[in-house]
């Protein structure tokens, strides 16, 4: 499946790439505040928007120190502080510091400890079947999945990044 990026859902502390494959974490810029956009969080939403069946996806996190990836509903709140867990409407993982990398299960998240660091991420998502996980696709690995759920009814590709330096890339 190929996802891109949303610039329209971009918070202003993101650059979106022209050809909406990659982010990078930028100082604010004067982009206009919209309903639709993240306003405090370094957050960007991918297209398409997932009704039903199954979508696999990655991305390449490379050496990115700060990353969070997955899933959210689409009427997930993008306003403010934004609690990541799925009882907020969000499914993610990521990396919080040079060896801290987490799933985002609630308020009290569920530490992850990948044999080697994740460079590149699949995402599979079964709405039909509730399933949302990750894989370490260096080691071949899974990396988490979330306890089979009820999905919401629209779910999109789901990407926050605080590096200056790198971006998160769509391959």
């Amino acid at each position: 499946m190929v996802v891109l990026l949303d610039p329209s859902t971009a918070s202003r502390w993101l650059r979106v790439s022209e050809d909406y494959r990659s982010v990078i974490a930028i100082n604010e810029t004067d982009i206009e505040d919209t309903p639709g956009r993240y306003d405090l969080l370094p957050c960007v939403l991918g297209v398409p928007n997932l009704t039903s069946g199954k979508h696999y996806w990655e991305v390449q996190v490379g050496d990115v120190t700060n990353w969070k990836l997955g899933v959210c509903d689409e009427e997930a709140s993008r306003r403010g502080e934004i609690t990541v867990a799925p009882y907020r409407g969000y499914w993610a993982v990521g990396r919080e510091a040079e060896d801290v990398y987490l799933a985002y299960t609630s308020q009290f998240h569920t530490p992850l400890t990948p044999c080697m660091p994740p460079r590149t991420v699949g995402i599979f998502l079964d709405i039909d079947a509730g399933r949302v996980a990750f894989y370490n696709l260096e080691q071949r690995s899974l990396l988490f999945t979330f306890p089979r759920c009820p999905l919401p009814r629209t779910l999109r590709p789901y990407f926050c990044t605080w590096d200056l330096s790198r971006p998160l890339l769509l391959p």
